[in-house]
């Protein structure tokens, strides 16, 4: 049995994307059931740090970067060893990030086997995550199962949202008209280069057939996605309502808890409309290390679409090309679904 006051002092270092930094989340949660007393500090990237801000369970959050660039090494170093972990949790391993961990000390170090670099951690998992065998938050729970921590099953994430952001998210949508109407549907065409993207002339198809169907629609973006999101507004004969640039992550997710419907490609705006109760619909590639199975959003409202290289004339069954799979999913299928998802959601909370 682990004993409750085995770690005092704990870091959870995840320093990527968005999406990766929500799938992360639950591993705060099984800390703080495992050692309740422990402090516990993610170590984030800047840009994502907000994300984080107010979790439940976590103590604190500090910065892999400055102004987008990285610390600079010995005074990062410096910072780390004053703070005095004695446990280190790597989810997202890199050279520079095990080097100090390493060279600040800290007793426990838990990351994967894999890397040539791995002889830097003294708590090693042998899981290959390319492999892609089960979900991303799972392979999370094996490095803290080497530490003790023996959560069943992995919780889905919440994210809270302040009053503030609640606020500049409330701002927004009166702005857009959004407060009488039909329910609203989120689409968000882009996807950072992180995955195979269904194409804006099917985002726009859908974008009329959902307007068609009683939805207002707004299509969302990150600032360098402004052309992209209004391609996809006037694709959709202008009844989609353009969003870009005007939300924080947070700010984002309290508009898109008022939202009924987000729909997107593998992103990290389709983990943050799961972690607050939207029901959403995510395009997969048919790629195996990038599948709803390891990336898919953790939530029970949602519905997946994965590509299908075989019905692909490009790739015709073999390794996925590029896009062209993703056109195998149709604007009629994805219709459907939505009007599925928030029937069943409005049942479930009694509006039907």
């Amino acid at each position: 049995m682990v004993k409750e006051d085995r770690f005092h002092n704990v870091l959870v270092v995840r320093t990527d994307r968005i999406g990766d930094v929500v799938l992360s989340l639950p591993m705060v949660t099984i800390l703080r059931s495992t050692f309740p007393a422990a402090r516990i500090t993610m170590l984030l990237r800047s840009y994502t740090r907000e994300l984080a801000g107010g979790f439940i369970g976590l103590d604190e959050t500090i910065v892999s970067d400055q102004n987008g660039e990285p610390k600079p090494f010995f005074s990062f170093l410096s910072e780390l060893r004053s703070l005095k972990f004695d446990l280190a949790v790597v989810a997202h391993p890199t050279l520079r990030v095990a080097v100090l961990l390493f060279l600040a000390g800290i007793p426990v170090r838990v990351g994967t086997g894999y890397r040539w670099y791995s002889f830097l951690f003294n708590t090693r998992v042998f899981e290959h995550r390319k492999t892609a065998e089960k979900h991303e938050a799972e392979y999370n729970l094996s490095l803290l199962k080497a530490v003790g921590c023996n959560s069943s099953s992995v919780p889905c994430p919440v994210l809270p949202i302040s009053l503030k952001d609640e606020e500049s998210a409330r701002v927004v949508w009166s702005g857009l008209g959004l407060d009488v109407g039909g329910p609203v549907a989120v689409l968000h065409p882009g996807s950072g280069g992180s995955a195979r993207d269904w194409s804006p002339q099917n985002f726009g198809k859908l974008a009329t057939a959902l307007t068609d169907d009683g939805f207002r629609v707004v299509v969302t973006g990150a600032a360098n996605e402004e052309s992209l999101v209004h391609l996809v507004v006037e694709l959709s004969g202008r009844k989609a309502i353009p969003l870009v640039g005007k939300l924080s992550l947070k700010a984002l997710a309290g508009f898109l808890r008022s939202a009924d419907l987000f729909v997107s490609n593998s992103t990290g705006p389709l983990h943050i409309a799961a972690a607050v109760g939207t029901p959403v619909i995510g395009f997969y590639p048919p790629i195996r290390e990038c599948g709803p199975r390891r990336w898919g959003p953790l939530t029970t409202k949602r519905v997946v679409f994965t590509a299908d290289s075989a019905a692909c004339p490009r790739c015709k069954g073999g390794p996925c090309q590029g896009n062209d799979c993703m056109d195998q999913i149709t604007v009629e299928e994805v219709r459907r679904a939505a009007g599925s998802l928030v029937e069943s959601q409005r049942k479930s909370i009694g509006q039907i």
